[in-house]
């Protein structure tokens, strides 16, 4: 099963260089023990692109779909026996990066 591990963030600054070490160290054991899929940061929300094309003229507007406090600074893509490996998982994801991170199911 696949889980989505995504990073909460609430500010504007980017990982220290503890932090980068630690997700390096954490990166490693997910690929060692085999539940590495894909990871990856991402730009600041006011770096995002919006496009709307649900009647067929895409409307592209700079900027974040929402304007809130809170934003996805990153994602985890991971490969895990069940939920309680996923969220054993992702709370060792949360203690790397110092964020808060939610967990979604593939479907």
């Amino acid at each position: 099963m696949q889980y989505l591990v995504s990073v909460v963030y609430d500010a504007s600054d980017l990982a220290t260089s503890e932090e980068m070490a630690a997700i390096d160290v954490f990166n490693d054991r997910l690929r060692t023990e085999g539940h590495w899929v894909f990871a990856g940061g991402l730009g600041m929300p006011d770096t995002a692109t919006v496009i709307d094309n649900r009647d067929g003229a895409a409307i592209v507007t700079d900027g974040p779909f929402v304007e809130t406090k809170e934003y996805l600074a990153g994602f985890w893509v991971i490969e895990a026996l069940d939920l309680d490996v996923a969220l054993k998982l992702a709370a060792e994801g949360s203690r790397a990066c110092n964020r808060k991170v939610e967990v979604r199911p593939f479907r």
